[in-house]
């Protein structure tokens, strides 16, 4: 039954993901009004919102596009950063959300931060009681029992942490259009656009939440 769940999952999640992409790909040829790259976009959005400590840097990769809290700085792909379209614009300005939800302490990013070890934690751990499963954990002085339990309770930890993340990321693309319709950078049929790929951009994460919540009552079913 679980191999079908994650078959099932990982068929959806690729079908998000690669309408994502084809998006990503459509608005990265359609330039914006302004002109300004998403480097330029991210700065002016940052000082619009009064924030001078964050930096903007260019990370290598494909969508590998996020700020980062520990930093301060916002990390844009080659293509973002450097790109004079909609998608870069889209991007730079989310990534932006978060800057301000953390220059503004927004709860839902700050409980996320502190989640973040132990959600590492949870996930090396899961594969540890996993493979103890396999091999017997009578050996340790373990039974299935315990493991179920344990590896129920670190689930819940991940599945906690994807539900907290929706709010975040929702958020962030909620300021970036907010932004984005009110500083010129964009006209209202680009504003859509940025819209729609942030709208496929947010489906990943839903996806992975219910892909987590499922998950989750399934191992609870197999305690019952």
């Amino acid at each position: 039954m679980i191999w079908i769940i994650m078959i099932g999952f990982m068929i959806i999640g690729g079908i998000v993901s690669s309408r994502l992409k084809s998006k990503v790909k459509k608005y990265s040829q359609i330039p914006t009004v302004s002109g300004l790259s998403g480097k330029e976009i991210a700065e002016k959005m940052l000082s619009d919102n009064g924030i001078s400590d964050v930096k903007v840097v260019s990370v290598p990769g494909k969508l590998t596009d996020h700020y980062n809290p520990v930093d301060k700085t916002i990390n844009l792909s080659p293509d973002v950063y450097q790109g004079r379209h909609v998608t870069a614009a889209a991007i730079a300005s989310h990534e932006c959300g978060h800057a301000v939800q953390h220059a503004t302490a927004y709860q839902w990013l700050e409980m996320r931060s502190q989640m973040v070890p132990i959600v590492n934690f949870s996930n090396s751990m899961m594969s540890t009681v996993f493979i103890i499963g396999l091999i017997g954990g009578s050996v340790i002085g373990i039974g299935w029992s315990q493991l179920l339990t344990i590896f129920i309770i670190l689930q819940a930890i991940v599945t906690a942490f994807t539900l907290v993340t929706l709010p975040v990321e929702f958020d962030a693309s909620r300021r970036a259009l907010i932004w984005l319709k009110s500083s010129n950078i964009t006209n209202e049929e680009e504003v859509s656009f940025a819209e729609d790929a942030l709208k496929w951009a947010a489906s990943t994460y839903v996806v992975a939440a219910l892909a987590a919540v499922t998950y989750l009552l399934y191992y609870m079913a197999l305690r019952d």
